[in-house]
């Protein structure tokens, strides 16, 4: 990151306005991510295709901050999120579509944000698991349980607290801003987590509620995103409600960091939904990192989702990756993970058909039972 100083006469026009302060800053950064990548069984074909945002989301974006004095900030963050290899807006074409907050944050209390934002538990439980390290190659089938931070949440207000002898928490709720319907397609979470020397565990529970109708549904419309990238939960966009509970503990040792998660998610029905009973899934995944070098970092993981309810369909995944730093800003990296399906599962049409593999959240969906990706690519940070 580029920390950019207010020149003196930024200083005189913002003191225009009457908000110029010495303390002020505001820092611009960004991340590119981009790859080749191979991808088996797509209709039957092996696909070659350049892939982004492996790793981390492709981003650009500033944030600052200005002392008001007596320990209380203003703070800010816009991110933009885009695809490097044609230049499109990411998060459906949104200007700020990864983050957009402002707000107020003191050592003493803590720091209260307003905006589009991260729910908690992408703040406190998902550093802790495998998609942390190695994106979206280690995440959840159809990342159901939104561990690779496939949702962000409009009109949110968010609280975060200091950090108490390793103890921290956040809750979250969003307005649905509907008037005469108050809970019509709010969102509301809450997660903590505990640190000590090499152990760090956290836990939380997100609720998204699409928006209240008269009508059957088409889609979804509540103040979160949804988290509907694969073809195991395309069929559940409809749903009254969705609901996510998440565990992860992580330990570390030496060269060696090891984690482990458990998600529980109920996609709920209601009289407008295309499904009549409520989908859940449970998650289970584990990963283990070894530092071979200060350069060079190797990942091993498994991920097992299994869905039953209005359809059953189970998914394991074995993730592998290795990355190797060329600077303290650029890395390369190859990461790959094969999927077995079996079961059955709800397409989008609404068919209960027979389940296909389709690798994490990519959203390609096989002609079989199994898909393999494979990843070659490059980060750089700024």
């Amino acid at each position: 990151m580029k920390r950019i100083a207010l020149s003196t006469l930024s200083l005189a026009l913002l003191g225009a306005t009457g908000v110029a302060h010495a303390q002020s800053s505001v820092t611009l950064y960004g991340v590119l991510d981009d790859s080749i990548q191979y991808v088996s069984n797509v209709g039957g074909k092996s696909l070659y295709n350049m892939a982004a945002g492996n790793l981390q989301g492709n981003r650009w974006g500033m944030k600052g901050t200005e002392d008001l004095g007596g320990g209380l900030k203003a703070i800010f963050q816009l991110e933009n999120g885009f695809n490097p290899n044609n230049g499109s807006l990411g998060q459906g074409g949104r200007m700020f579509g990864r983050q957009a907050y402002v707000g107020l944050t003191g050592d003493a209390w803590g720091t209260v944000t307003v905006g589009r934002q991260y729910d908690p538990l992408v703040d406190l439980v998902q550093p802790l698991t495998g998609d942390n390290y190695w994106g979206s190659t280690f995440t959840t089938a159809g990342d159901v349980d939104n561990n690779d931070n496939s949702s962000r949440t409009n009109n949110a207000v968010k609280y975060t607290s200091p950090v108490w002898g390793g103890f921290q928490f956040e809750g979250m709720y969003a307005l649905g801003g509907v008037a005469g319907q108050t809970g019509s397609g709010q969102s509301w979470a809450g997660a903590a987590t505990y640190a000590t020397g090499p152990f760090s565990v956290a836990a939380g529970y997100f609720r998204l509620d699409n928006a209240a109708s008269s009508v059957p549904r088409t889609t979804w419309g509540g103040t979160s995103d949804g988290t509907f990238d694969g073809i195991q939960n395309i069929a559940y966009q409809t749903a009254k409600s969705i609901g996510i509970a998440s565990v992860a503990a992580q330990y570390v040792v030496g060269p060696i960091t090891t984690g482990l998660r458990y998600s529980n998610v109920q996609y709920k029905p209601d009289a407008a939904s295309g499904f009549g009973t409520t989908e859940k899934y449970n998650v289970g995944a584990g990963f283990v990192n070894y530092q071979v070098t200060p350069a060079a970092l190797l990942g091993l993981g498994y991920t097992y989702t299994h869905g039953n309810g209005d359809s059953t369909a189970t998914y394991h995944q074995v993730s592998l990756g290795g990355d190797y730093n060329l600077s303290k800003r650029t890395d390369v990296y190859l990461v790959g993970a094969w999927q077995h399906a079996n079961g059955n599962q709800r397409n989008a049409a609404g068919q209960v058909v027979s389940a296909v593999a389709s690798v994490a959240d990519y959203g390609f969906s096989s002609s079989s039972i199994n898909q393999t990706i494979v990843s070659l690519g490059i980060r750089h940070k700024f």
